[in-house]
């Protein structure tokens, strides 16, 4: 073995921690609380700030609309009268008469006008349990129930998701792909290494008296990736953070190479001022690189070892935890997602701007938001 092949070593050990932490999230979910099914569970407002509609917008907020939990509101947050996505959500209110559903046209003060809209929604909300996800998230039935289940534990502070993705074109079949198999399998490995102060956008349920206790909305207005500063902030209250069993889907639509590039060199650049040390340390993810690295030193048991674990641990975790029925179908492109992986790691490790939903935003080192300036 050469000194090249260390690395596709090192991606071996990795993909093989992945599995471990699959089949340990697996059997941890099997010992959760169940769901409260008597009738007193604490109520819940649904937090869904809105920019524009996103594909299979209406169906996604249906899913929630048709949940059988005994108290929940929902809260729409919108910051332009005119929004698109208004005439869906005026839909939803005439079809469902029987939920509590509001619609506040806010003014953003912060650099995050989305965390300006949820601070605003927090202060309308009338029940104990809050919930946040992102406006494409679509749920299955039992949802409610189960994302509130763990805060029957005072020892949780927040609940998160795992997510699949929905994709309708080849760009964006390969971003799913990437959600699936490297994403998923990189947070079930920091979890299990004992990195576990984040949560994740697709579903982020907490008590509104932890949100009080952090300074509210307000305390990460100045933040782009506000799931991780909520899920950092409320761990430092002495709680943690828990993975529901449940796996939402969000919606990719048929996107383009050039919208994939920029969402994922997005994504790069918030996790590089959010964890650096995290960013930095990714670069040993990438399998098939390493292995094609390994290759090409004359070593082919180590390129044919670290590619053959991290297909596997792709598939355990994308087809067995997400239960994403595409990932067999696509396992074919894992080793072309993963090199596009790493160039969106490379050039996510230059550069300051990112492209949020038609705005250029330029992030300082810390994570907060420099400038904003929008797009023409």
């Amino acid at each position: 073995m050469t000194w090249l092949a260390l690395p596709a070593w090192a991606a071996t050990v990795y993909y093989l921690l992945a599995i471990v932490a699959a089949w340990m999230m697996w059997r941890r979910h099997s010992c959760l609380p169940r769901p409260d099914s008597s009738g007193r569970a604490p109520g819940i407002s649904l937090l869904k700030p809105i920019r524009g509609r996103d594909p299979r917008f209406y169906e996604a907020l249906v899913s929630h609309a048709t949940q059988t939990y005994p108290q929940f509101e929902i809260l729409f947050g919108l910051t332009d009268p005119q929004d698109p996505a208004l005439p869906d959500i005026r839909r939803l209110q005439r079809e469902f008469p029987q939920i509590p559903i509001q619609v506040h046209i806010i003014a953003p003060p912060s650099p995050n006008a989305k965390v300006s809209v949820l601070a605003e929604l927090a202060r309308q909300a009338r029940h104990p349990l809050l919930l946040v996800n992102d406006s494409d998230i679509r749920v299955d039935p039992g949802y409610l129930e189960a994302v509130a289940a763990p805060l029957q534990n005072p020892a949780i502070g927040l609940v998160t998701c795992l997510y699949r993705a929905h994709a309708a074109s080849w760009a964006a079949r390969a971003e799913a792909l990437g959600i699936a198999t490297e994403f998923a399998p990189s947070v079930l490995v920091a979890r299990l290494l004992g990195v576990a102060e984040f949560a994740l956008g697709s579903t982020m349920v907490f008590r509104a008296e932890d949100l009080r206790a952090i300074g509210g909305f307000e305390s990460i207005g100045d933040y782009l990736a506000d799931d991780y500063q909520l899920g950092c902030r409320i761990t430092r209250l002495g709680r943690r953070i828990e993975f529901s069993p449940v796996v939402v889907e969000t919606n990719l639509g048929a996107a383009s190479w050039r919208h994939t590039w920029r969402h994922q060199l997005r994504w790069s650049r918030t996790i590089r001022v959010s964890r650096p040390s995290g960013y930095y340390g990714y670069v040993v993810t990438h399998a098939t690189l390493w292995a094609l690295v390994a290759f090409v030193a004359g070593d082919w048991r180590s390129a044919a070892a670290a590619l053959a674990v991290r297909m596997l641990a792709g598939l355990v975790v994308g087809a067995g935890i997400l239960r994403d029925r595409r990932v067999l179908e696509d396992a074919w492109m894992i080793p072309l997602r993963d090199l596009f992986g790493f160039a969106t790691w490379l050039a996510g490790a230059f550069g300051s701007e990112v492209d949020w939903r038609g705005q250029r935003l330029k992030l300082r080192a810390d994570g907060r938001i420099a400038a904003a300036n929008s797009r023409s």
